[in-house]
């Protein structure tokens, strides 16, 4: 049932991931503008060098104009030469001035990007646990990368350099009216099937940008679980199933990509196309009036230019278009994103734990993870300070859910959870989980030193008290035999370092944060069994005067702990010490002698 819900949620999901996109979104850009604000005056000055470099590329045809009427055709080469330097330094001007708006455009696109990745991985961060279970990794990836990216081109190439193309299609207009009404208007005789063209165009283009986005999004969640699964990939012999699997999306996103250039194939040779027909048009009327003495040969000669001139903007509008609307699509995914409110939120006035003690107490505790499938039915126990705790039973018993709870991860549907009889919904997230350390089965390591490893970049955990941990923990032998000692890299999961090391590595993590509160949730289930007599002595001195929740399969781990609570199908069936579970004869019992015939065959 729960998978049923799930897949429904990611169809869900997936399906939103395709249906995104609008032209043009006001309220989206409106939302864009903002991180614009910080560097308005940096816009502001882009602007006016965009402004510039457009009035400077308009009047060199004007300028052509005047060196071939007023001084070639009147053999002035005195005026021609200085036409030509003035022509020149046009030029170079023109060349700085769009150096200066390009680095400009570049840098306020940049800066803007930086500050909406960080907004956003730091809002992501902020999440509940419950997000990540329903969204893949690769598609948050991508709208960190791939979506922000986009953002980037429109920000840095899009919104001001819309402006030089609109001051530019502006200009040539007033120099082509200025010079001949007659002659301009046959030269944007063919605007009405250029803007038929353009509107077909962006609708196509629209469509396939729209698939490009998704089958990214796609193809980045598929690689990120098939690499990490890379182990269960090669043992059941997946590899050419995988690939297939990966060969359809990639046909899929490649098909996507096909159909954009085809569209940009067809749309830039039609407006190629309508400008050679203009030009013809010019040249067909404008020469025959150059004949008959009503325009001049220099008219004429800066007309063409202008017609060539003219096509280049509207190509460019049209390029930043697909980028408004690329832009449009991804900006809505990282807004939609941003606007998703974490499932867990602290008080309004939360309390601040002071000297915590470590009572834990569960009141009439149900969760469900999803609508009312309870995994937790009407839990309720007390955990004293300094006591030693188990949880037992089957899988799917809920003891991880006991511990998912504990750390807030999750809130519960009814009851109440205290810390020292404080509601922990009145706790600060980060106050409480500082106070708890936890240790899971699903070992995960950091590409980054042992040290850091240990400590998190922790400045409160100085050297001297990682290799304290290390040594409590044991492992401090190992560790100072590597080339680097505590410095050495792990790399990503830690996958230089045997599955026992990493365990006992996260281990160390948990006792150099000294929490009052210990957690450890399988925590013995992947060390040989050196290092869980290792580990089951670092226990020891670790739980002295500190609150602890082991949950194990093994049995022989906990049998010296206060209290075995027992749990089956999401209730608490038996509450005792381990030779008192023993002579109720029940599941824990069952559990003991299954165990104890397996270790003697």
């Amino acid at each position: 049932m729960a998978d049923e819900q799930n897949k429904k949620v990611n169809e869900h999901e997936e399906h939103e991931d395709e249906i995104l996109g609008k032209a043009y979104d006001a309220k989206l850009m409106k939302r864009l503008i903002r991180y614009l604000k910080p560097y308005s005056n940096w816009v502001i000055i882009a602007i006016i060098f965009t402004v510039g470099v457009a009035l400077l590329s308009t009047v060199r045809p004007y300028l052509t104009k005047i060196a071939i009427d007023d001084y070639i055709l009147n053999k002035d080469s005195i005026g021609l030469r200085n036409i030509i330097l003035i022509l020149f330094g046009t030029l170079v001007f023109q060349g700085v001035v769009q150096y200066v708006m390009t680095y400009l455009t570049q840098w306020i696109g940049q800066k803007t990007i930086f500050d909406l990745r960080m907004g956003l991985f730091e809002h992501v961060q902020k999440l509940s646990m419950s997000f990540f279970d329903k969204n893949p990794v690769g598609r948050l990836v991508t709208r960190l990368t791939n979506d922000i990216e986009v953002l980037n081109e429109m920000f840095s190439s899009g919104i001001v350099m819309v402006f030089a193309d609109v001051f530019i299609i502006g200009g040539i207009l007033f120099f082509m009216f200025s010079l001949s009404w007659q002659l301009s208007l046959i030269a944007l005789s063919v605007v009405i099937p250029l803007i038929y063209a353009t509107i077909v165009f962006r609708r196509k283009v629209r469509s396939a940008f729209r698939d490009v986005r998704f089958f990214l999004a796609k193809m980045n969640a598929f690689l990120q679980e098939h690499a990490s699964g890379i182990l269960v990939v090669k043992i059941f012999n997946k590899e050419r199933k995988t690939l297939e699997d990966f060969k359809k999306i990639n046909y899929d996103h490649t098909k996507a990509n096909k159909r954009s250039v085809l569209y940009y194939s067809i749309f830039f040779p039609v407006v190629e196309l309508i400008g050679a027909i203009s030009g013809g048009l010019i040249i067909w009327y404008g020469g025959g009036e150059v004949l008959h003495g009503i325009l001049t040969i220099g008219i004429l000669i800066s007309f063409i230019q202008y017609s060539e001139m003219f096509f280049r903007p509207i190509r460019d509008l049209s390029e930043k278009y697909n980028i408004m609307q690329t832009a449009m699509a991804s900006s809505e995914r990282i807004f939609k994103l941003l606007d998703r409110k974490a499932a867990i939120s602290d008080a309004e006035n939360p309390m601040e734990l002071k000297d915590v003690k470590g009572n834990i107490e569960f009141r009439n505790v149900w969760f469900a993870y999803i609508n009312e499938d309870y995994v937790l039915k009407n839990i309720s126990f007390t955990i004293k300070q300094g006591e030693k705790i188990a949880f037992v039973g089957a899988t799917g018993a809920g003891k991880t859910s006991v511990m998912n709870l504990i750390c807030r991860f999750y809130d519960i549907q009814k009851g109440e959870i205290l810390i020292d009889n404080v509601n922990i919904k009145d706790i600060q997230q980060s106050d409480l989980r500082k106070n708890i350390g936890l240790v899971v089965q699903d070992i995960f390591l950091f590409s980054d030193s042992i040290a850091n490893n240990i400590s998190l970049n922790n400045n409160r955990i100085n050297p001297e008290k990682i290799k304290q941990a290390a040594k409590i923990i044991g492992i401090n032998y190992f560790i100072e035999r590597l080339p680097l000692n505590y410095e050495q890299n792990v790399k990503e999961r830690g996958i230089t370092l045997s599955q026992g090391q990493r365990q006992l590595i996260t281990f160390a993590r948990a006792l150099a944060y000294n929490p009052k509160i210990l957690i450890l949730d399988e925590a013995t289930s992947s060390v040989d069994t050196h290092s869980e007599i290792l580990i089951q002595r670092a226990i020891d001195k670790l739980m002295e005067g500190r609150t602890s929740i082991i949950i194990a399969h093994r049995l022989s781990t906990i049998q010296k702990c206060d209290k075995i609570i027992v749990m089956h199908k999401g209730e608490i069936r038996e509450i005792g010490t381990h030779q008192e579970l023993l002579e109720l004869g029940g599941i824990y019992s069952k559990l003991y002698q299954l165990q104890y015939k397996e270790s003697l065959a």
